[in-house]
């Protein structure tokens, strides 16, 4: 009696890293049985639009799955054999057919549109068109028209300068095929920022690539740049290094230097290493007291009681705290000022001032204490 027995173990499908389409798509691809493709290999997949030539790059290893961003999906079907080399060598073949009738029904419809260039599939289930245009165009009529041609389905696509670089453009100004069509996956910003930071000429001829927009080369360094730029002293800092105190002039980002214009106005390159710190200046303020000096005024030269309180140097709506004199008092530590009360009693005597720091007013009968204290 012959017992099966089924693994629970899960088997890894391989899978590759492929670059397929006229546009350089990149996708991660199955194989559906165990054989092993290499390197640059010629292959059939199977994607979401169809089935197409694709080219082996490298395993899917989690270290390359890190560095893209969202990839296409698919299958490997087989290896490019010689009967498909005959049908992909035919399909090049008809393709500049195909692109001169696209352009005769562009003509006669009076698109505004740029064609340039179309991609048919290995498998024949679609056939891209690629145009340029600065507005939306109406293009059904061109669609039924190509459909009815080549009896297969149309797809049209709008793409940029950038975009039609990457189909037609063979080698930059560097003398190396452009990096558009070669390696990258995708065309990042660039802006002006990245060529003043490099301190690369600020010509846009010449920091233009065959698009005629800045050099995509122009990013690969960027931050590099930048996070050196981030540990170096800023332009306008003033700095002390081993020769004495300056300002910095300049920055050397690459060779990690300064253009430092000393205190005897000699201007010197000091190296990063040798900035033993950097000034910072204080932001300090300085408290300023204020006093409020009360001056007494005669009775019926102003005033309601007879007294008119006069601060000099005082702030407006500064609130004043009067003691039994009559005087104003500022309470300067807790920034707060009141006015209090003339806390005097008339006991048919001569009223004596009230001690400092506030207190009722006494009669004095001679002995020199408060009625409160004395004894009997």
């Amino acid at each position: 009696m012959k017992v099966l027995i089924l693994s629970t173990e899960k088997i890894e499908v391989p899978k590759y890293i492929v670059r397929y389409g006229i546009m350089r798509s990149i996708g991660v691809m199955a194989s559906r049985n165990d054989i092993v493709y290499r390197r640059s290999m010629e292959v059939i997949v199977r994607t979401d639009r169809g089935i197409e030539v694709g080219q082996v790059l490298c395993e899917a290893t989690e270290d390359a799955l890190s560095h893209l961003d969202q990839p296409a999906t698919g299958h490997v079907i087989r290896e490019v054999s010689g009967e498909d080399v005959t049908s992909i060598d035919g399909i090049d073949g008809d393709r500049k057919k195909k692109l001169a009738v696209c352009q005769k029904h562009i003509e006669a419809l009076k698109l505004d549109m740029k064609l340039i260039d179309v991609e048919q599939l290995f498998g024949g289930e679609r056939l891209v068109v690629f145009y340029l245009s600065e507005d939306r165009v109406d293009f059904r009529e061109l669609v039924k028209l190509l459909a009815g041609e080549f009896q297969t389905r149309i797809e049209m696509r709008q793409i940029g300068v950038r975009d039609e670089a990457k189909l037609l453009a063979d080698y930059g100004d560097c003398g190396k095929p452009v990096c558009c069509n070669n390696h990258l996956i995708q065309m990042p910003p660039v802006s002006m920022k990245m060529a003043k930071l490099q301190k690369a000429t600020l010509d846009p001829t010449k920091i233009s690539g065959r698009c005629g927009r800045l050099k995509c080369c122009l990013r690969y360094e960027f931050d590099t740049y930048e996070s050196i730029q981030k540990q170096l002293p800023r332009v306008g800092a003033h700095i002390v290094t081993r020769d004495g105190k300056g300002k910095v002039l300049s920055q050397q980002i690459i060779s990690e230097q300064l253009l430092v214009e000393m205190e005897d106005h000699r201007r010197v390159v000091v190296d990063a290493s040798d900035v033993l710190t950097v000034v910072k200046k204080s932001s300090n303020s300085s408290q300023v007291k204020t006093t409020a000096v009360v001056k007494k005024v005669p009775a019926g030269e102003g005033g309601n009681s007879g007294q008119k309180l006069k601060a000099e140097g005082a702030e407006k709506n500064r609130n004043s705290k009067r003691n039994s004199n009559g005087e104003a008092t500022v309470d300067t530590k807790g920034g707060k000022a009141t006015r209090g009360k003339r806390h005097q009693r008339k006991r048919g005597g001569r009223n004596k001032k009230p001690q400092d720091g506030g207190g009722e007013a006494f009669q004095d009968d001679g002995d020199g204490e408060p009625p409160g204290l004395r004894g009997g």
